[in-house]
Parts: structure tokens; C-alpha cells; sequence
């Protein structure tokens, strides 16, 4: 009678990166599974240990150390192709192990597509078997399925959660963003362009309901014309508000200066929360930081780290109010710092910034100001809250028209 072979184990754990909170499982005989961050940390606990059945541990090994250790470097932009760290992978067909090995010979900054691959794992003609592979792969960043791409530069399928916008993410990181098409990549938006992204809602349909609610404000519409507010791409949590941070008090292009300066200290201009503890203060404020953004910034970053900070992916998720209450217990975020984010990263509809002048003075050339309104210039708070009722669920654009009513010819009341 042959012995028994004993049980297969598998244990996990969880680490953050600059992506967010990734997992990791792992066997007697190498890593079983990589899980790029869900929506949030718990999200990708309960995810891994669904897939894997995995038992979570505090303290893996060192070998597994040190593959967090490395990935995490990866990810922050210390590029590694982590050829050598040990995969497991049991159960998967030898096609796909074929195939997973012939990947991992794709070093970072280079792209494959799913015909090139099928090439490489001697299968050429293999292509569809190929992207079966790739959406089964259990250790993304160890098994690169984010440098597959389909033809033409088009970006194929990616399944850990995010979708395209990860594997973006994942191609910017390593510099290898400019393999996607120029009509892809406008579409998803590159770095150091702001517009991108289009509207979670219907622009048209919320400025017809305004033009139904407020006769005034449909005049206005008139002379301003379509509303066009255009979305900032938004690669994580951490930058937009450290942009925020840098931003705050400052003209548009000294703010850019700064921002340029400090981007220009870290691994490809993009910052990270533990990139951010190599950065001394002195570094920092040679870029032209004062002591009060500079310690925004620190505590944003002890906040990411801790995992307070709620990724992108998140913030989709959450109500309006929940944002702001989760963005303001950062140093130097104020809720109208987090109305513009919910305006102009995200999309949310229906934001009334209520202290930003440029709203109050708007409003006030609109609608006028009343005898006790004169003296200070602008419309009292309970008097601008209590008409924007109205507006709902649309204050976001009624807002953007306020702004633009600023722009207009003449300080008196529209007409």
C-alpha cells in the first residue's frame, strides 16, 4: 500500500503597495497567487482566501518576504523581473504553464501581444488559448499577463478588478504605456493629460432638468452654452490629493512649478506613500514646499500607509458624504477640497461647493443680492443652500454654470 501523500498547504498574507493592498498565497513549493487590490483591503482578503482557501499568517517566510519585498519595490517604480522568484503551479494545464513561463521571459517595459505568445510557448496559432490563459492566470506581476496585448495595440482583456484601468496602471509603472494605441490611450487617459475620462451621468439630460427647475439659471445656460466640465484621469487616491495639497493657495502655474519639482524626486515622477518617507524635508521644501504642505503631505502619506486613505476603486463605491468624511481627517483636506475631487476626478453630480467664492459671486450676479447681502458682496449661505434645492440631483453642473457666469461680460444681475 503506498503512503499517503501528505495534505497541500497553503498559507497567505497581505501587504500594501502603491497600488493598494495586495495578497499573497503560497505552498511548500512556490507562490500559488498574486491579488492586485480590490476596492478595498477587505475586498481582497475575502477574495484571495476564496480562490485559494488559503490560511492567512502574520509572519511568512523569508523567501516569501522577500518576494513582497520585491514586488512592492516593483510597483513603487524600482523596476525588477522577479524571473526568479518561485511559482506553483499546480493544477494548471501544461499548456498554461507553457505558456505562464514563456511570459515571465517578457521583461518589464516590454509588451507581447496574445499571437507573439502563443509564438513563444511554440504554440504558435494558439492565439485564443492564449488569452484563455491569460484570464486564469493566478499570479499576475509574477506571470506578467499585463504586457499581453491584443492587436494594433489595443489593450485586450485584463480580469483582476479595475479591469483595463489596472493594467494601464501596471504598463505606466513600467514605462510601457506607450505600447497601447493613441486612440485607446486617449480614451483612457495618459499622464500629464487631464482631460480624459467622460461623465458617469448624462450632461445633456441634467441641463435640460436644470432649464426646467430655474428660469433664470435656463438664461443663463443660453448664454454660456453646453456644459463641458471635463474630468482629471485620477491614477490613484494618494496623487490627487497630494496635488491637492500642493496646489492649495497658489496660482495655477506656480502650483504646477512646485508640483513638478516635487514629482521630479521620485522613481518616474510619480509618488508613492513609502517613496515618500525616502524624501527628506529638506529635499521637500527645496522644491518650494511650505512647512504647512509639507506636513499635509507626511500625514497623507502616514494615512495611506496605515490603509485610511480609500483607493479609487473605493471612492466609486462610497456616497458623497462618505468621501468627505474620510478625505477630511487628512492634514490640509478640507471639504472643499474634497467637493473638487468628487467634482473633477470623479464625476459625482450633484456637489454643491457652498464656500467657494467663485460659486457665491456667480450665484450673486445671477440672482442679485438683497439689501443685507450688499455690504459683504455675496449671497448669504442659507440663501444659496435653500435656492440650490432646486437643482437636485444636478448642483455639480448648476455650480460649473456659476463659475462660468463669473466669465461673462458686465457685473450686473443675468438677464
Amino acid at each position: 500500500m503506498k503512503p499517503r501523500k501528505p495534505a497541500r498547504v497553503v498559507h497567505s498574507t497581505y501587504f500594501d503597495t502603491a497600488l493598494g493592498t495586495c495578497g499573497i498565497a503560497w505552498s511548500e513549493a512556490g507562490v500559488v497567487a498574486v491579488h492586485l487590490p480590490e476596492g478595498s483591503a477587505a475586498d481582497t482578503r475575502v477574495a484571495l482566501e476564496r480562490r485559494t482557501g488559503a490560511a492567512p499568517v502574520e509572519r511568512p517566510p523569508p523567501e516569501i518576504r522577500r518576494a513582497i519585498a520585491r514586488i512592492r519595490r516593483h510597483l513603487d517604480g524600482r523596476l525588477d523581473a522577479l524571473v526568479d522568484v518561485v511559482v506553483d503551479h499546480h493544477g494548471a494545464p501544461p499548456f498554461h504553464r507553457r505558456v505562464y513561463e514563456a511570459l515571465r521571459r517578457v521583461g518589464p517595459g516590454a509588451t507581447v501581444t496574445y499571437r507573439e505568445l502563443a509564438a513563444l510557448a511554440e504554440s504558435p496559432g494558439a492565439t485564443r488559448a492564449v488569452g484563455q490563459a491569460m484570464a486564469k492566470n493566478p499570479t499576475p506581476i509574477l506571470v506578467p499577463c499585463h504586457r499581453v496585448l491584443a492587436a494594433q495595440g489595443k489593450p485586450g482583456g485584463f480580469t483582476a478588478y479595475g479591469g483595463v484601468d489596472t493594467k494601464r496602471r501596471l504598463l505606466e509603472i513600467e514605462g510601457a504605456a506607450g505600447a497601447l494605441s493613441e486612440r485607446r490611450q486617449t480614451a483612457l487617459g495618459t499622464p500629464g493629460r487631464a482631460p480624459s475620462k467622460a461623465l458617469p451621468f448624462d450632461p445633456e439630460a441634467a441641463v435640460a432638468a436644470l432649464r426646467a427647475s430655474d428660469a433664470k439659471l435656463a438664461r443663463l445656460i443660453d448664454r454660456v452654452g453646453p456644459f463641458r466640465l471635463e474630468l482629471r484621469d485620477t491614477l490613484d487616491t494618494f496623487n490627487a490629493l497630494a496635488e491637492s495639497i500642493v496646489y492649495q493657495q497658489l496660482s495655477g502655474k506656480a502650483a504646477a512649478t512646485i508640483f513638478a519639482r516635487v514629482r521630479a524626486l521620485f522613481p518616474r515622477g510619480r509618488l508613492s506613500p513609502r517613496a515618500l518617507d525616502a524624501v527628506s524635508d529638506a529635499a521637500l521644501r527645496g522644491a518650494g514646499l511650505s512647512a504647512a504642505k509639507l506636513a499635509g503631505l507626511r500625514d497623507l502619506a502616514a494615512r495611506a500607509v496605515r490603509g485610511e486613505v480609500p483607493s479609487v476603486a473605493a471612492l466609486t463605491k462610497m456616497d458623497d458624504e462618505a468621501i468627505i468624511e474620510a478625505l477630511t481627517r487628512v492634514r490640509g483636506i478640507g471639504r472643499w477640497t474634497a467637493q473638487m475631487l468628487l467634482m473633477f476626478r470623479l464625476g459625482r453630480p450633484d456637489v454643491l461647493p457652498i464656500d467657494d467664492y467663485g460659486v457665491q459671486k456667480g450665484f450673486g450676479k445671477v440672482y442679485g443680492l438683497r439689501a443685507d447681502e450688499r455690504d459683504k458682496g455675496l449671497p448669504a449661505r442659507d440663501r444659496l443652500a435653500a435656492h440650490a434645492e432646486r437643482w437636485r440631483p444636478h448642483r455639480s453642473v448648476a455650480s460649473w454654470y456659476m463659475w462660468r457666469a463669473l466669465e461673462l461680460p458686465g457685473t450686473r444681475t443675468v438677464r
